[in-house]
């Protein structure tokens, strides 16, 4: 019988990607900014809804946006085009995922130092994206109401590391089948401090309550909480 090697691996393979995580997230949190990682779906809405929640903080708060697409600009472009925000468009050579040390770099690229809130618009994926720390203050997903319910019992990753989920596009919820009360329980499971949020970027409902939740993160990360 031939002979088989065994090895033991002691350190995670994301080793070193969660260490430049935690110093983007250390650069972050000492300059005063909040750092939001937005993930999601393609089509759940993500920039229409971040636009309007920009929209409806940028008097009062310094922000900036850096979006991360395989080819193009057009989000990152239609974002600046609709606030008025300085965006960043971040080009990641056709992979599934931005990690630690891609965002390190366009940080170097992008001054943060006076911002209040930073925002990085993550591809539109369910998996990747949630394999790899950024280095984020707080990690927040869209799901949006025509991709269903049960995406937390298919996508359990990214619903356990989120933060903050927003359900976009309540406005269709006579259209399809969704069960508001049947999702909730599904997230919590994975991560009972989830912050949930029910939100039409269309309409508007919803957003004020995201706004406010964001507002007093910014006081936190400006007070060292």
């Amino acid at each position: 019988m031939a002979n088989v090697r065994v090895i033991e691996i002691g350190e995670s393979v994301f080793a070193e990607n969660d260490s430049m995580a935690a110093a983007n997230r250390k650069q972050m949190k000492d300059q005063g900014t909040l750092f939001v990682n937005v993930m999601s779906g393609p089509g759940s809405g993500k920039t229409t809804t971040l636009t309007a929640i920009i929209n409806r903080m940028k008097n009062d708060y310094k922000i900036g946006e850096m979006d991360v697409d395989i080819e193009s600009s057009v989000d990152a472009q239609r974002v600046a085009d609709a606030t008025g925000v300085e965006a960043l468009q971040i080009h990641n050579m056709g992979l599934c995922h931005i990690d630690a040390d891609m965002t390190a770099r366009a940080l170097a690229q992008y001054d943060t130092k006076d911002l209040d809130l930073l925002i990085l618009e993550n591809i539109g994926n369910l998996v990747c994206p949630a394999e790899f720390d950024v280095g984020a203050g707080k990690n927040l997903m869209l799901l949006s109401v025509p991709e269903g319910d049960d995406k937390p019992l298919k996508y359990p990753l990214m619903f356990t590391i989120a933060d903050v989920v927003l359900i976009n596009k309540i406005d269709t919820l006579e259209y399809f089948d969704f069960d508001k009360e049947a999702v909730v329980d599904r997230i919590l499971k994975l991560n009972p401090n989830s912050k949930i949020f029910f939100i039409s970027a269309k309409t508007g409902q919803g957003l004020d309550e995201v706004v406010e939740y964001l507002k007093d993160e910014i006081a936190k990360v400006k007070t060292g909480k």
